[in-house]
């Protein structure tokens, strides 16, 4: 079977050839032709696993494409050809081809085409390099949120806040949450909004930049429905614990199905989140022996600013 598929595919090799010769009678290569030939064999290439074959015929049939001023379609095989090369383990070079065709689908007036394909490009290269994939995610995001698509949009961001996660770039995850948290305000899709507050607060403390935190969740406190919502008694719980170095209420935030069924990345954030200075509880002040405290005095009440809550 797969002998007479890479038979097949040489014929149709053959015809693409014998389309692109020029002579006396024939000024003018046959680009469209040549074309429709080199798909045929590419094809037949693919189902005899011969993926080298493959991507060299969908080359051929991008670059007579591109004779014919016909920008989708070389891209279209552009990008089969990135897929060929994924199929033999050269991801970085798979990558750049699919960056090709993105670029000429954007060149060719179908920005969302374009999107999809650099989308595709990230979840190439993803597990190879974390790095690449979060620009190429990035990229894909700008595209949609600039054609006004800004559910598809939010997931490209979020895709791209997950890896920065991973890969310990806090700073710029959250920078990258504060985007997603914005744009699902424009949507009107508060439930997740909280959910990235979450995250955002998670973030900023193993940043150890608890200001940052806490200043999310007073933010937060402006959207409808949070004040009322677990995720917000959660939060507050979140940071009373950390202010006052308490590792174990934290733990029992951290380990509630709230925070351990986020996304993974973000479980993790909450599972590994240690207080400053090792666990001691701040004490409270001790009163002297012999006087009793006169409710409302200055300077004898702890001044608690979770009693009323954050919000």
């Amino acid at each position: 079977m797969a002998a007479q598929k890479i038979n097949e595919g040489l014929e149709h090799i053959a015809k693409a050839e014998k389309y692109l010769k020029t002579g006396l009678l024939k000024w003018k290569p046959d680009y469209d032709s040549a074309a429709t030939e080199y798909s045929k064999a590419a094809v037949a290439f693919k189902n005899a696993k011969q993926f080298d074959q493959a991507k060299e015929a969908y080359y051929k049939e991008a670059i007579s494409h591109e004779q014919n001023k016909a920008l989708f379609h070389a891209a279209k095989a552009y990008e089969q050809a990135g897929m060929m090369l994924k199929e033999m383990q050269q991801h970085h070079d798979a990558v750049e081809l699919i960056q090709k065709a993105s670029m000429m689908y954007l060149e060719n007036g179908t920005p969302d085409t374009a999107a999809i394909a650099l989308d595709r490009a990230g979840k190439v290269i993803e597990n190879i390099n974390p790095d690449k994939a979060i620009q190429l995610y990035q990229q894909t995001a700008a595209v949609f949120e600039n054609e006004e698509r800004l559910r598809q949009a939010v997931e490209m961001y979020g895709k791209a806040s997950r890896l920065l996660v991973k890969g310990r770039r806090l700073d710029e995850a959250a920078v990258s949450l504060q985007k997603e948290k914005s744009i699902y305000k424009d949507i009107e899709n508060y439930p997740t909004c909280y959910k990235k507050t979450i995250a955002q607060v998670l973030v900023h403390l193993h940043r150890n930049d608890y200001v940052a935190a806490e200043k999310c969740v007073r933010e937060s406190c402006s959207l409808p429905g949070f004040r009322e919502s677990e995720d917000c008694a959660a939060l507050e719980q979140l940071l009373e614990g950390y202010d006052q170095q308490d590792q174990d209420q934290v733990s029992d935030v951290c380990n509630s199905p709230l925070f351990k069924y986020m996304d993974n990345e973000y479980a993790k954030l909450g599972l590994s989140l240690a207080v400053p200075g090792g666990g001691i509880k701040k004490k409270s002040p001790v009163t002297p022996q012999g006087k009793a405290e006169r409710p409302g005095a200055p300077g004898n009440e702890e001044d608690d600013d979770y009693a009323g809550g954050l919000c």
